[in-house]
């Protein structure tokens, strides 16, 4: 895997990492989280959660965030109505799943990419989400791989401070998914799409979902 720094405490950027840039708050002390976001040169948060608080990490509620990120040097700006993942109009939700594929076609989540792509071009970006693991988030499963196919480079911040590249990510996907083999009959294009489909299926928002006892709401 590429783009790996073992310390993500140490200043300074990589200097070959991606520019546009994802991580998952989880439930990471404040202090770590802004180590992760530095160790990976970030320069500015965009914030796509759709509910941009949280009960049990209130370190990430948007007004502490944005002051904290304030503090260390690093922008933020909420993104959530363009590119979030819990959609407000329920003709993009299918059997009360939110579609990730119906979403990627709206006109507001275009200018949301947009904005990132533009952002991109002035900053180091993180796009920002609960889940740890991108393969659980919208912000891998539909912001990062919309903007992959505009032909954005996009790396995911991993909990241990490793940066995961899209295309890793997708190699994980197709593994969990059991379409990592070779296919005589389906690309590899059409495998990914068919594993993107399922695992949006397993972790894209629910109409009226509920934390399991002890867990925080998902945020999308």
């Amino acid at each position: 895997m590429e783009y790996i720094r073992s310390d993500a405490s140490r200043s300074g950027p990589m200097p070959d990492a991606p520019p546009v840039l994802t991580i998952g708050h989880s439930n990471h002390p404040w202090e770590r989280f802004v180590a992760l976001l530095a160790g990976a040169g970030v320069t500015a948060l965009a914030d796509v959660r759709s509910a941009p608080h949280s009960r049990h990490t209130p370190q990430f509620g948007r007004e502490r965030l944005a002051a904290g990120l304030r503090a260390a040097g690093i922008a933020y700006v909420f993104l959530g109505r363009e590119l979030g993942g819990r959609p407000a109009d329920r003709s993009l939700l299918t059997e009360g799943v939110a579609d990730y594929e119906r979403m990627a076609r709206q006109p507001c989540f275009a200018r949301g990419l947009e904005r990132v792509i533009a952002g991109a071009a002035r900053h180091r970006i993180a796009l920002m989400c609960a889940e740890q693991d991108p393969l659980d988030c919208h912000r891998c499963l539909l912001v990062a791989r919309r903007l992959a196919e505009r032909g954005v480079a996009v790396g995911h911040i991993l909990a241990d401070g490793r940066i995961e590249t899209q295309a890793e990510a997708e190699d994980r996907l197709l593994a969990a998914t059991r379409r990592a083999g070779e296919d005589l009959f389906a690309s590899r294009a059409e495998r990914l799409a068919l594993a993107y489909r399922e695992q949006a299926r397993r972790a894209a928002f629910r109409e009226e979902q509920s934390a399991a006892p002890g867990q925080p709401a998902a945020a999308e």
